[in-house]
């Protein structure tokens, strides 16, 4: 007879896969998802892509809720778990809804934060202060190794500063200044942030099928 002691030893089975090699993303996920699935243990349950083993997948989708449906659906049929992804980014009003989903990538060079601030600002450097209107946007998703998958989208409206402001947060984070706030959302804490944003709104919406697809 196995010793139940020793058993318990084991770490839990991952459950749940995130689509996400970027740090900043993974941090707000998980913080995300802390306490809102009943049963799931995201310190020990949820893992990342990179952990799982699963593909870099190559958002070749038009639109936020085409490349989270993507790479969720890819991770998770390459993993066997269920899958969430999200895809997100900034739309400026001036500029059409750009960057869009090139926001990642906006100055050519994926994730160069610091690049793709420095471009937009310039390329909005005569735009007065009463016209500088922007939404973060994000599609979350979710997605069983079958292949059936469900997504969701969430907007946070704001104006665009001038300059970046604080050094919380990641992305565009330092230029958005939220409606009726004072503060860029680098300048929120985490917990103002995650109570407020894109993310959070879409990953609300999203619970009811991440419980249903791990019940």
């Amino acid at each position: 007879m196995s010793d139940p002691a020793a058993v318990s030893q084991y770490p839990p089975e991952p459950r749940l896969v995130l689509a996400t090699r970027n740090p900043g993303k993974l941090r707000e996920l998980r913080e995300l998802l802390r306490g809102t699935v009943p049963g799931l243990d995201v310190d020990t349950q949820v893992i990342d892509a990179e952990t799982a083993g699963a593909p870099d997948v190559v958002e070749s989708g038009t639109t936020f809720e085409a490349n989270s449906l993507l790479k969720a659906r890819e991770v998770a049929a390459a993993t066997g778990l269920v899958a969430v992804a999200d895809d997100s980014g900034l739309a400026v009003d001036v500029l059409n809804g750009a960057p869009g989903i090139l926001s990642a990538r906006w100055s050519g060079r994926h994730g160069d934060d610091d690049a793709n601030l420095r471009l937009l600002l310039a390329q909005l450097s005569d735009i007065p202060a009463g016209q500088r209107g922007a939404s973060f946007v994000c599609a979350a998703a979710v997605a069983l190794p079958d292949g059936s998958a469900q997504a969701t989208l969430g907007e946070l409206r704001g104006t665009l500063l001038t300059e970046p402001r604080g050094t919380g947060g990641f992305g565009y984070d330092p230029i958005l200044q939220p409606l009726g706030e004072h503060r860029s959302c680098a300048e929120l804490s985490a917990d103002e942030k995650n109570s407020i944003s894109h993310r959070a709104q879409a990953f609300a919406a999203l619970l009811p099928h991440l419980v249903n697809a791990l019940s």
